[in-house]
């Protein structure tokens, strides 16, 4: 099997999702709140955030998911450490299916981190 480009992914899904941006302007608008407010550093930072939407993107084993929140993760400084850490969890929340999509997650992570 090839290997998954997530920065390719990533690029892919914004197209798509400018498009669908523009066909429910309300509704993307509201959405687009609701991640900028959730994602805002307050008790938790940013950082620690994005590494927990990466083990919900593993839980529901989504890769645009993955891919925009390890690209978050590696831009607020998330280590390969701490994204390993988070694949932990995420693991031992979901069995056998959390280390297939874990793997993806420490696939984009190597992925968004080395081109940097």
């Amino acid at each position: 099997m090839s290997e998954k480009s997530y920065p390719e992914i990533v690029k892919h899904l914004s197209g798509v999702m400018m498009d669908l941006n523009k066909g429910i302007p309300g509704p993307w608008k509201g959405f687009v709140q609701l991640a900028d407010q959730a994602k805002a550093p307050s008790a938790l930072d940013a950082k620690m955030k994005e590494l927990i939407a990466v083990a919900i993107s593993i839980s529901m084993r989504c890769d645009g998911c993955i891919g925009f929140h390890v690209r978050g993760a590696v831009k607020n400084g998330a280590t390969r450490q701490e994204m390993m850490d988070t694949i932990a969890v995420a693991v031992m929340m979901n069995g056998g299916p959390g280390t297939v999509y874990g793997a993806y997650a420490l696939e984009a992570y190597d992925q968004f981190a080395n081109k940097s």
